[in-house]
């Protein structure tokens, strides 16, 4: 079986939904994207009906995904902010991960397993998504304020690292887990044993102490 491309998948997700046009929206030109929007979501399900099974699924998933960025695109240009800019990349992510979860369907056995695993660790996505949000909310106050802004800044842009940092390690090691489930009895007990070795945790303890 071939590997479940994940980040094709994000790619040809993000191809799909496209990029909404920087610069200022008016009221006017909100209300009649926000009909557009509508309009081409409606067509999108409406084409899913001629698929079957998982098929049917994928399509409305894809769908429901387009016309979610969409919005958050379009919000975040009629009212710019860190917090829209941070919901366009969130959405981006959970549309990729929504689709990808449907596709696993289409596998059994531990190599469904482990697409499941590979479809969680794009939860890395959110992570970057966040510490991008806090990094820059942390700049601009820094400019804004006094020294002591500066020092608050850097703390919480620190923070935001080391969390996703442990985001994405804690990922890694669910889907290396899930793969050691492929064998049985000593192979498998070594295999997760040089997993434990291998996996180590930003504050040096082992990641799968916490999972």
């Amino acid at each position: 079986m071939n590997k479940f491309d994940l980040t094709a998948l994000a790619a040809a997700l993000c191809l799909s939904i496209g990029t909404s046009a920087i610069g200022a929206v008016t009221k006017t030109e909100y209300k009649a994207a926000l009909e557009d929007i509508s309009t081409q979501y409606k067509l999108d399900k409406g084409a899913c009906k001629a698929m079957t099974g998982n098929a049917n699924d994928i399509c409305i998933e894809e769908a429901k995904g387009q016309e979610k960025v969409a919005k958050a695109g379009l919000e975040a240009n009629y009212r710019p902010s860190g917090k829209h800019r941070y919901d366009v990349r969130f959405t981006k992510t959970s549309a990729v991960y929504a689709v990808a979860k449907e596709k696993c369907d289409d596998i059994t056995g531990n190599a469904k397993d482990v697409c499941r695993k590979e479809v969680k660790s794009y939860v890395t996505a959110k992570a970057d998504a966040k510490l991008a949000e806090k990094t820059t909310d942390a700049t601009i106050t820094a400019r804004e304020k006094t020294d002591d802004a500066n020092t608050t800044a850097r703390e919480k842009t620190s923070e935001a690292r080391k969390e996703a940092a442990t985001e994405k390690r804690d990922a890694a090691y669910a889907i290396a887990k899930e793969i050691c489930n492929a064998f049985t009895d000593n192979a498998k007990t070594i295999c997760i044993r040089k997993l434990r070795h291998a996996m180590v945790g930003p504050d040096r303890s082992p990641i799968h102490a916490r999972i």
